[in-house]
């Protein structure tokens, strides 16, 4: 059976290897990235990826908003879950389709929203 196929993008290396081990142990490809540059770069390779998980703030100067902005005009069957240590930002729009997980997340939550998004 082919594992559906997760990015995750986070600058934070032992989040970026937490996030993903957790995602990989529920039966998931995961794939990783540092920046949304290496995250774009992913996705023009890689054209089964399901489900992108990102951070908001991240270097290089895209952001984890600007980066689902990104994901949903040029790939918008792929799902996109945001998480951040800060809220929302008021002046942001959340794009379309987008779910918004605070940090510290539930792991249970963030699972099963990735299992609904990659089925």
């Amino acid at each position: 059976m082919i594992k559906p196929v997760v990015l995750v993008v986070e600058d934070e290396p032992l989040i970026r290897l937490f996030a993903s081990d957790m995602i990989e142990e529920a039966g998931f490809e995961v794939l990783q990235a540092s920046n949304a540059t290496a995250a774009i770069a992913t996705m023009e390779d890689r054209r089964d990826i399901r489900v992108v998980f990102t951070d908001v703030d991240m270097p290089g100067g895209i952001s984890g908003i600007k980066l689902a902005e990104c994901i949903r005009a040029r790939w918008p069957d792929v799902q996109i879950i945001v998480t951040s240590g800060r809220p929302w930002p008021a002046e942001e729009p959340i794009p379309t389709n987008v779910v918004f997980f605070p940090k510290p997340y539930r792991q249970d939550r963030v699972l099963d929203t990735v299992k609904r998004m990659a089925a």
